[in-house]
């Protein structure tokens, strides 16, 4: 099974731990079932988190698998010193990883979220508006017959 995430980059501060809970649970849920493979794309806030959840979760489920399609090489540029050190762990601890390009483009981040969703079976969301990049990436997931399930809290 594939599984891609997507999620707004800011989340609400109160809500950061119910949906921490909620994520390793399904994720835990989804490798009881067999091997996974997670996509994350690599930005702040939901990205982030879900990407966290999975590395906590191949410490006992050994058949998940993370895979970062990231947008670009220079992707934390202007970031603080302590998400620049999450997302280096996270880059570190990835089974794979992959750049859609050497650089930012205008056009990247939307490269990178339709290749989070190419070939997925699963796409779970953290969405609570009705546009922008997570909103296009569910509705693109929706266009491809990839099922979506939204955690927003």
């Amino acid at each position: 099974m594939t599984v891609c995430f997507t999620g707004h980059r800011r989340l609400e501060p109160e809500n950061i731990s119910e949906v921490a809970r909620c994520l390793s649970d399904r994720i835990e849920d989804l490798c009881r079932g067999g091997e996974v493979d997670f996509r994350a794309g690599g930005a702040l806030g939901f990205d982030t988190l879900a990407a966290l959840c999975v590395l906590s979760a191949k410490e006992i489920y050994p058949n998940a698998r993370l895979h970062l399609i990231l947008p670009c090489k220079n992707q934390t540029r202007g970031w603080r010193d302590t998400d620049i050190e999450k997302y280096q762990y996270v880059l570190s601890a990835a089974d794979t990883v992959t750049y859609v390009s050497e650089t930012y483009t205008p056009y990247c981040m939307h490269v990178r979220n339709r290749a989070l969703v190419d070939g997925a079976d699963l796409c779970i969301s953290y969405c609570n508006q009705a546009t922008g990049g997570t909103a296009y990436t569910v509705s693109y997931a929706q266009s491809k017959g990839v099922e979506v399930e939204n955690i927003y809290i």
